[in-house]
């Protein structure tokens, strides 16, 4: 089944356009080292929640009408909206997975919230408050692929949720003036009066003193995160463990990124190098921070 003119997800983004954007990015880089079958799955799970992002930041018209649309196919998947196919290719692709595994609908549905939250809300007063942003955003991918894995038990799905978070805080840090292009500011604004850091400061070209200050002070906050969920991959099989070493080591990575260049996110977005990725990679599967 295709979406209509007169559906929802007419201007959804594309499949294609959607995993056009994996190269490079934590989660697509980090399934390249597990077995082809449950990469497939792994990718399947990365574009819906692609797309859902795309929908909340990119897509022209109603974005809530087309978050709307999009849980209405997901609905589909699940078998609770009717007996149609999913109208999306990327859902048409998750459903397989969803079935193989029998993953719950709830992570998805709380993607989908998220986006819905960034149409209303473009600044977050506390780091707490942004890490219950996260837990909607982000802590869903880590939590399905735990499911990808069998291995989403309580305890691992804590330790899940810290990555997540540090991998969701880290992707605001260099996106910083993308973001605020978009009218959001991700940087928390108790933490923006602490070092005395204003709009002006986001908006310059390049980093003030006040500005880099606070971009290590939020580095070191995602770099302790990261810390606080590693021992994850300690509690896994050899595949999974490798799996969630590779998500660690792309934000440690993207960190390293960061700090290299001056916490200058203003002019351009750093980006890890390959080498910084082994790098982080080997220091991950040691267990060193």
């Amino acid at each position: 089944m295709t979406a209509t003119a007169a559906s929802p997800l007419a201007n959804a983004p594309t499949r294609a356009a959607d995993m056009a954007q994996a190269e490079g990015e934590n989660f697509p880089v980090a399934t390249r080292l597990v077995g082809a079958r449950r990469r497939a799955h792994l990718l399947a799970i990365y574009g819906f929640a692609r797309l859902v992002d795309d929908a909340g930041d990119e897509a022209s018209g109603d974005r809530l009408a087309l978050l709307d649309g999009i849980e209405g196919d997901l609905d589909r998947v699940y078998g609770s909206a009717s007996s149609e196919s999913p109208e999306h290719p990327v859902l048409g692709a998750l459903a397989p997975t969803v079935r193989a595994l029998n993953l719950p609908a709830e992570p998805f549905r709380r993607l989908i919230e998220a986006n819905r939250r960034d149409q209303v809300i473009d600044r977050y007063p506390s780091f707490e408050a942004l890490l219950d942003y996260c837990s909607l955003s982000a802590a869903p991918v880590g939590e399905l692929v735990l499911h990808v894995f069998g291995a989403a038990t309580p305890d691992r799905i804590r330790l899940s949720d810290r990555i997540c978070a540090a991998l969701q805080v880290t992707e605001h840090l260099q996106d910083v003036a993308e973001d605020r292009e978009r009218g959001r500011v991700y940087l928390p604004a108790e933490d923006l009066e602490r070092f005395g850091c204003t709009d002006a400061d986001l908006l310059a070209r390049t980093p003030t003193r006040a500005f880099a200050a606070l971009m290590a002070f939020e580095v070191k906050r995602a770099r302790a995160l990261l810390a606080e969920g590693a021992p994850l991959v300690r509690r896994l099989e050899p595949r999974a463990a490798i799996a969630v070493a590779g998500f660690v080591a792309g934000g440690r990575a993207a960190l390293d990124a960061v700090a290299g260049a001056g916490y200058d996110v203003l002019g351009a977005r750093p980006r890890p190098t390959r080498w910084g990725f082994a790098a982080a990679l080997v220091r991950t599967a040691r267990g060193r921070a």
